[in-house]
């Protein structure tokens, strides 16, 4: 044998054996991609073709899956079941590592086709030629020599090209094929199964040969009542602020006219509606008539179906299909997803057997830093609390600032709810009061951006004036002239400048959407539309206050800061005449309550205060 045979850097003695046994190692991705059962067998004969004489082949590992899986992941399929795979199968990738440390081994060697058939990526791949090598078990692949004659630098040199020629063929693919999806789905079509209310609507593939075989691509349409329904899912957790499970109660009264949405395949059709299925229709963004993709991580970033971030959705232009739930409605819907959660709706009490009591305001009243305050009884009355260090996960630093407790009583909170809709909402100077409290309201940081976007729009305007001055100057001239050089300086810092002004325009839009809405005066005819009526809100049944408090998103905002809160109700002119009922009905209800009274009619109200008299 050569010095290099027996250097340290030689192979195995095994090798140079009268009869080596070897371990084929295989690997093909599934069904879509290739056929496995001829991608195997192609693999097996080429490794064959390349054995010296004396090696033979004992034992066969294989896996059908991708090989870009992680490693720990690989090996654990069962794929191989479902092909006439004429190969004896003694395990796969991991059964291989499992068996090369042990003495009783049945192997001296590996070979396989290539050595992206191990792993597509190379930290996988030189993590099992590592192992292997610990083993003293040398890999072969047959695209590359095999020579034991003791020199292996060529050989390597040659191994660590191809693996990074495979790993760039794989990756450039891989962003190939994503560039062509994301404009399958900036041109409207659809990938996948259409999401429940709507159907797909199949077109001609618009690539003529591919036409030709068959292949073709699909928009999406309404599908009839499921649309319907979709859209009526929305109006209810918009307008009535109502709960997945409320919704799924409700739309399970009648399968017939709401049919329940089908998985694919149908092996988990429960032929209900259930929360889940209600929330799924609320997040998804394609009911607003746009093409959304890569809302979930299926293949890739280590997840399985997991949520992306909406930074890295992938959405149309424009609107390519007819919306079920319009665009403003789902923002708004999505805007704080988690501020509902694992509240319920109604009034009854909690599913626990501990739990005594419910509280009025529960779910309505919130804290500056974006928690619901939670109801506590205390001696002194009803309070809303919020306690961040008690479910803050260990971090103090997330709430710095806040106080540690922030307590509202409860009495407080009903006494100016109740002031409020019998004076704005149900009073006869309603209309009076809302456009008074428009005059007073300090508009004056929006009237200053009005002024800096007129001086911008100005001073752009004066930059193009003199942008087109200077190119018709230098339009005549000689280019290598010192003059029409300067023009040329003059014309990038008139540029430079007008882009400046543009970005800080920009940013005052930004500023301005980023303002909450604000009323207006065309909107006091909401107002007309309700009766007049006298309220006494602490007098009416629980159910129709929570009624009437769903159908004008009622919410209290504490501010902790200014020792402050702010009442804040919708009309929506959708249910507004559904809210003079309510109101209509609570204040019959609350004057019942109030009868018992024997003060002298015609005053305004009894010494109580409590009693509509």
């Amino acid at each position: 044998m050569s010095d290099l045979a027996v250097s340290p850097f030689g192979l195995p003695l095994s090798l140079h054996a009268k009869e080596v046994r070897v371990a084929w190692v295989g690997r093909t991705s599934t069904e879509e991609h290739q056929d496995p059962r001829q991608s195997l067998l192609r693999q097996l004969e080429r490794c064959k073709v390349v054995l010296p004489e004396s090696w033979v082949i004992v034992c066969h590992f294989y896996d059908v899956e991708s090989g870009r899986m992680e490693l720990e992941r690989r090996g654990r399929g069962t794929g191989y079941d479902r092909f006439d795979i004429p190969i004896a199968r003694d395990g796969g990738i991991a059964d291989l590592l499992g068996e090369a440390p042990k003495d009783s081994r049945r192997f001296d060697v590996v070979i396989c086709e290539s050595m992206s058939r191990i792993a597509r990526k190379m930290y996988e791949t030189l993590s099992v030629e590592r192992e292997l090598e610990r083993a003293d078990v040398p890999v072969f692949a047959s695209n590359e020599p095999i020579m034991l004659t003791g020199g292996r630098a060529q050989q390597i040199l040659q191994r660590r090209i191809n693996q990074s020629v495979a790993e760039y063929e794989v990756l450039n693919m891989l962003e190939l094929s994503w560039g062509g999806t994301c404009t399958h789905i900036r041109e409207g079509y659809n990938i996948g199964k259409p999401p429940h209310g709507y159907v797909a609507k199949i077109l001609r593939h618009p690539n003529a040969a591919k036409a030709e075989k068959g292949l073709t691509r699909s928009r999406l349409e309404p599908d009839g009542v499921r649309g319907e329904t979709v859209t009526l899912i929305a109006k209810w957790r918009y307008y009535e602020q109502l709960g997945t499970d409320t919704i799924a109660e409700r739309l399970n009264q009648d399968l017939d006219r709401h049919p329940p949405p089908e998985p694919p395949g149908g092996l988990r059709a429960r032929n209900a509606w259930s929360k889940s299925s209600v929330r799924d229709i609320l997040r998804n963004p394609k009911y607003t008539g746009y093409q959304v993709y890569n809302r979930r991580a299926r293949r890739s970033r280590g997840g399985r179906n997991r949520h992306n971030p909406p930074e890295l959705w992938v959405w149309s232009a424009e609107p390519v299909h007819e919306p079920l739930i319009p665009r403003w409605m789902w923002e708004a819907i999505n805007e704080k997803p988690g501020l509902r959660e694992r509240s319920r709706d109604g009034v009854g009490l909690k599913n626990d057997p501990r739990a005594k009591r419910t509280y009025r305001f529960r779910r309505r009243v919130l804290c500056d830093c974006g928690r619901r305050m939670m109801g506590h009884t205390r001696p002194g009355g009803v309070y809303y609390r919020c306690y961040p260090a008690g479910n803050n996960r260990g971090r103090p630093d997330k709430h710095e600032g806040h106080p540690p407790t922030v307590y509202m009583r409860e009495d407080l909170i009903m006494a100016e709810v109740s002031r409020f809709f019998a004076e704005r909402v149900f009073g006869p100077n309603r209309r009076e009061l809302f456009l008074a409290a428009l005059d007073t309201a300090d508009d004056a940081a929006s009237r200053d951006r009005e002024e800096q976007r007129q001086r911008l729009r100005r001073r752009l305007a004066d930059i193009a004036s003199k942008q087109d001055n200077v190119l018709g100057q230098a339009e005549s001239a000689d280019p290598t002239d010192p003059f029409v050089q300067g023009l040329r300086q003059r014309y990038n810092a008139l540029e430079t400048e007008r882009l400046a002004l543009v970005g800080t325009l920009d940013g005052l839009d930004e500023i301005e959407r980023d303002q909450p809405d604000r009323p207006h005066a065309s909107q006091a005819d909401l107002l007309d539309a309700l009766p007049h009526l006298a309220l006494n809100l602490h007098r009416a049944p629980a159910e129709l206050l929570d009624r009437l408090f769903d159908l004008t998103q009622l919410t209290i905002q504490v501010h902790y800061a200014a020792d402050e809160a702010t009442l804040k109700v919708v009309l929506p002119a959708e249910n507004v005449t559904a809210i003079g009922h309510l109101g209509a009905a609570t204040s019959d209800v609350s004057r019942q309550a109030g009868d018992e009274c024997r003060e002298a009619p015609g005053q305004g109200l009894c010494a109580s205060g409590e009693c509509p008299r």
